[in-house]
């Protein structure tokens, strides 16, 4: 059969042997060691194909936009292939010089306490099903989701940001210092 349009722009991303890829429409399901991923890209006008051990993502739109989305959602499946594989995990570190700063965890919520001396309770959502664990200083993020990874770590440390103080004098709060598994891309 052949093609009456042919693609602008193209990206391929290999999968490994030990990852299982399907796609329907736009589609993509990955499953590994770790579990499966499942994500929607029919809000982007791209084509997305098997061949063999390839995912061929296609852009049929002009220009720049055309070869942006196509690596935007190659990388995406990237991400996905490595989460299912490796998984990802964020480190957070809790500072404070003037009050100690308790953290807890509540069901699909981590509760900051005390940060600054302040009598009401800061709270940061948890996305999805990223794993929360407190050992000492440090709050440990795992997941194979990197989105719901990445949002968690960032609604944490966005919990206790200082508005209002001189951060060379107020360092309170909690901050994340090391990223494992994060795409380079």
């Amino acid at each position: 059969m052949k093609l009456l349009y042919q693609p602008y722009a193209s990206s391929t991303v290999e999968v490994p042997p030990d990852v299982q890829v399907e796609v329907s429409d736009s589609k993509v399901t990955v499953r590994g060691p770790k579990g499966s991923l499942t994500k929607d890209f029919s809000h982007a006008r791209v084509s997305i194909r098997l061949e063999g051990n390839k995912v061929i993502v296609e852009s049929y739109v002009k220009g720049k936009k055309g070869r942006s989305i196509c690596g935007t959602i190659a990388s995406h499946i990237e991400n996905m292939i490595k989460g299912v594989n490796e998984g990802f995990t964020y480190k957070l570190k809790i500072v404070y010089s003037h009050f100690p700063i308790s953290v807890k965890i509540e069901g699909d919520k981590v509760v900051i306490e005390n940060f600054r001396g302040e009598k009401r309770k800061r709270i940061a959502k948890i996305v999805g099903n990223a794993k929360v664990k407190l050992e000492g200083d440090d709050i440990i993020v795992e997941g194979i989701d990197l989105h719901e990874v990445s949002q968690t770590a960032a609604n944490i440390e966005q919990a206790t940001k200082s508005r209002g103080y001189d951060p060379r004098v107020f360092m309170d709060g909690i901050f994340i210092y090391e990223k494992k598994g994060k795409s380079i891309i």
